[in-house]
């Protein structure tokens, strides 16, 4: 059963504010509250999402198809689908940000899937899956691609780890 908060070791926490459809489609409303400075993800991309942060307190930095950007609070930014990405929090204290993601694919099964592998130490220090297959499925959640090697190399590989992974009942 899917939780609505969720509350990591280090403090950081990812809270579902809706999920839902409006006139622009169906969408997911998260809030994150970053206590950490520093690095939340890697460069990646998606083919179909949307992704529109809001800075609720504290700052975030992004670099966008190579633009190197900071946003501060009350400010947004929306990134387009295949705009390779990637953000990081700056704020002195804390960062909360509002993230709404169109449409949601399965980014909140991400978010699940990542806290689950925290809490059981199955994450490397950079917060990658130690085991391949667990790996395969968190790729599969992010709903796009890492930036580096080519896509169709991570369809067969990772999305065949997510697939094994499946076959083995991973959940």
């Amino acid at each position: 059963m899917s939780k609505d908060f969720l509350v990591h070791d280090d403090g950081r926490t990812v809270k579902m504010l809706e999920r839902g459809e409006d006139n622009n489609g169906k969408f997911l409303l998260v809030e994150h509250m970053i206590i950490q400075q520093g690095s939340m993800n890697g460069p990646h991309s998606h083919p179909i999402l949307q992704e529109t942060f809001t800075v609720q307190e504290g700052q975030m930095g992004f670099v966008i198809d190579g633009e190197e950007m900071m946003v501060a609070q009350g400010e947004s930014v929306t990134i387009q689908p295949n705009q390779v990405h990637q953000f990081w929090n700056v704020s002195e204290k804390r960062l909360i940000a509002l993230h709404e993601i169109r449409p949601p694919g399965n980014h909140w099964k991400m978010f699940e899937l990542i806290h689950k592998l925290e809490g059981e130490g199955k994450l490397n220090k950079k917060g990658i899956p130690k085991n391949p297959l667990w790996l395969g499925l968190a790729w599969e959640y992010i709903d796009g691609y890492i930036e580096g090697p080519p896509r169709i190399v991570q369809k067969v590989l990772f999305g065949g780890l997510s697939r094994l992974a499946k076959l083995k009942g991973y959940r």
